[in-house]
């Protein structure tokens, strides 16, 4: 650590003992036991983990100002005006943790907020959720008996989470009409697989569906690549569709299986915390000569946004379709003392080309929109079974699929 850095350490520490004598006196009042200190040790230690990582200058008596309006973390937190940034408690950091490896009991819905607004971001395939007609772009009102106004995301998902064969009841607002409906959904043990399609669509043109990104998305995607190449594949559709993200690390090794050398990922923190990394391809094991199209649209997020924006400025592969949903930041999970932990948004991602793409979203190379009124083909078969996601590819009621199939073949 530098000189500079710790005098700004010793400086932070100041602030927050000053702060904490008066956050004190002025709940001293209402929190009298030793729990309740216990928890005042946690406020100031998430404060120290935000301000030193957050990817704007943070206001420490904002902060604090916040956590007496509100009374709890997550409302101090509020004051930020990032959803993204926020407190796990034990339980929910382990279910974060479970959930990066691919399985958790819930009804398989990823969310976030818009506008304010609970919102889902997209089903997972074959899940309750899924099942029950849910898509991107939805609003979820109410969760059994509470408002979601003002809710935090973890604590939507963790009202959402329960064991399998529980029933929840949802309030939601369609996101395509306005309608609102009361949709009932039994929980089951949600396990995420990242292909959920592999086929041949004919003239020597492989198809995969990449659903979201977890810890094994790149060894999937790789041993589906060698199944279609060992059925005689020249070409390849990749199908981020719908696809809500998910590991960052993953998103750059998934593009790293196309391109071989240059940039895939710009992350940019606060200039006083840190410096840009870049992260860069290896030539090691790449698919350079295999023609690729990617399909992407406006519930495509995160870490699809990586990998459809690294093969857009890289020239690797076409990306067809419509513009993508524009989540540009990027969280670090801090762990703390007691099994908890702070999500904190602690820099921004660029493009491989230096694109800043929050809230602006990837532009295809190729603009394919679905008809008006037409659902995107994989909430199609909403209320089928999870087996019936097989009819996910059909070319004539796909124009997306059929014109990525084209650029490949003509």
């Amino acid at each position: 650590m530098s000189k500079q850095q710790r005098i700004g350490a010793a400086l932070l520490l100041l602030i927050l003992f000053v702060a904490a004598i008066g956050l004190g006196l002025w709940v001293s009042e209402a929190r009298t036991n030793v729990s309740d200190y216990d928890d005042m040790r946690t406020v100031l230690e998430v404060i120290a983990v935000v301000k030193r990582n957050y990817v704007e200058h943070v206001s420490v008596l904002d902060l604090l100002r916040g956590y007496v309006k509100h009374g709890t973390i997550n409302g101090m937190l509020s004051v930020l005006g990032d959803p993204y940034t926020r407190y796990l408690p034990p339980h929910a950091f382990q279910q974060m943790r479970l959930d990066s490896q691919g399985e958790f009991e819930g009804i398989g819905i990823v969310v976030g907020l818009r506008e304010g607004q609970l919102t889902i971001v997209g089903p997972i395939e074959g899940t309750p959720g899924f099942r029950a007609g849910l898509r991107g772009g939805d609003k979820i009102l109410q969760v059994d008996d509470r408002s979601t106004k003002n809710m935090s995301l973890d604590e939507a998902v963790s009202l959402m989470r329960g064991p399998a064969g529980t029933e929840v009841k949802l309030i939601i607002e369609k996101g395509n009409t306005g309608e609102i409906v009361e949709v009932a959904i039994n929980r089951a043990n949600v396990k995420v697989k990242s292909v959920t399609k592999i086929e041949m669509l004919g003239d020597g043109v492989g198809y995969i569906r990449l659903a979201s990104f977890t810890e094994k998305s790149a060894e999937e995607l790789q041993t589906a690549m060698d199944e279609l190449k060992a059925r005689g594949m020249k070409g390849l559709v990749l199908d981020l569709r719908g696809n809500p993200g998910g590991l960052m690390d993953t998103a750059v090794k998934v593009a790293d299986l196309f391109i071989d050398e240059g940039p895939l990922l710009h992350v940019v923190p606060r200039p006083d915390v840190d410096e840009p990394v870049t992260f860069y391809a290896t030539s090691e094991g790449t698919e350079r000569d295999l023609p690729l199209v990617v399909m992407v649209d406006q519930y495509s997020a995160s870490a699809s946004e990586i990998v459809s924006g690294a093969f857009k400025d890289t020239g690797r592969a076409l990306v067809l379709g419509v513009q993508t949903f524009g989540k540009g930041l990027v969280q670090q999970v801090v762990p703390l003392r007691s099994g908890d932990a702070v999500t904190v948004t602690m820099a921004r991602y660029q493009t491989a080309g230096k694109h800043d793409i929050h809230e602006v979203g990837v532009a295809p190379d190729v603009v394919v929109e679905l008809p008006e009124g037409v659902d995107p083909p994989y909430f199609a078969i909403a209320e089928q079974s999870v087996e019936d996601v097989d009819k996910l590819v059909n070319l004539d009621e796909d124009p997306q699929l059929r014109a990525a199939k084209a650029l490949l073949t003509d």
